[in-house]
């Protein structure tokens, strides 16, 4: 039995990326999904996929940093699907301005503002204007997407970094307080997830120097973090709240030395045989 049969959820920046990739597997456990992103095309083209897979979806145009259309986008699902019990805050700064995130000192105050609005109010906005909906449906789940820039420091990216970790004490603070209520509300904190913004944004040095960190031997992918969605969504993870799920390929999880130790271990083995 799908694990999501006569759920709705909403889906922020899912046009492509981990939010196409979570709406695309949010379906196929059964979920009806409104599709969201800034460009529409983009969120029709991905509800082209999910229908031709035998889904249901439909698309709809979303600035998450404007509340009118928070208020539309929400009345619009529920009119659409009759409830809405998953919201996953996906959507945040991507692209070109990411270059210009650089340090505290060298921080341009509108590019730090205009971050601030879309990565940290835009899900604000969702929770504030989906809580209502989800009450009302009996409960539900929203899985805001955070990040590891916001449980570690960043020699760039600051105004990247503090968004995320706001997101991550919304996530708390949504939860203690709606919990009683029925709405459970946690965070996905990926690491470097190999999309057509990391291809354009990071030179292969950088990504090297990402990759010798990760545990597992290879780079994480949109659905690596679909698959945590779904289950933080599902009736499976009735239990866990107000909870940042790490998924980073055990970057945060070891001493930045261990790539530098292994090498010199290796070499050292190597010259013993």
């Amino acid at each position: 039995m799908p694990r999501l049969e006569s759920k709705v959820a909403l889906v922020t920046g899912a046009g492509a990326g981990i939010g196409r990739a979570s709406a695309r597997a949010l379906a196929a456990e059964g979920a009806a999904v409104m599709v969201t992103d800034i460009d529409l095309a983009t969120a029709e083209g991905v509800v082209e996929e999910i229908v031709g897979a035998g889904g249901t979806a439909a698309a709809r145009k979303l600035d998450i940093a404007q509340e009118g259309e928070w208020v539309d986008t929400v009345a619009a699902t529920v009119d659409r699907f009759g409830s809405l019990s998953i919201l996953h805050n996906n959507a945040a700064m991507v692209g070109e301005e990411l270059t210009r995130d650089l340090d505290v000192v060298q921080m341009d105050v509108e590019l730090w503002d205009k971050t601030m609005s879309i990565n940290l109010r835009g899900p604000m906005l969702g929770c504030k204007h989906s809580v209502p909906a989800m009450v009302e449906s009996g409960g539900g789940s929203i899985v805001n997407t955070g990040s590891i820039s916001g449980l570690s420091g960043e020699i760039i990216l600051h105004a990247y970094a503090a968004s995320k970790a706001g997101v991550h004490s919304l996530t708390q603070c949504v939860a203690t307080t709606y919990g009683p209520q029925g709405v459970r509300c946690n965070a996905i904190a990926p690491g470097l997830i190999w999309t057509q913004v990391t291809e354009a944004f990071w030179t292969q040095d950088e990504k090297d120097a990402w990759f010798e960190q990760h545990l597992g031997g290879r780079m994480g992918s949109p659905e690596d973090i679909a698959e945590a969605v779904v289950y933080l969504a599902s009736d499976g993870a009735e239990h866990v709240t107000g909870q940042v799920l790490r998924i980073d390929g055990g970057f945060l999880s070891h001493y930045p030395t261990v790539p530098r130790i292994r090498a010199l271990r290796a070499a050292a083995a190597s010259e013993g045989s």
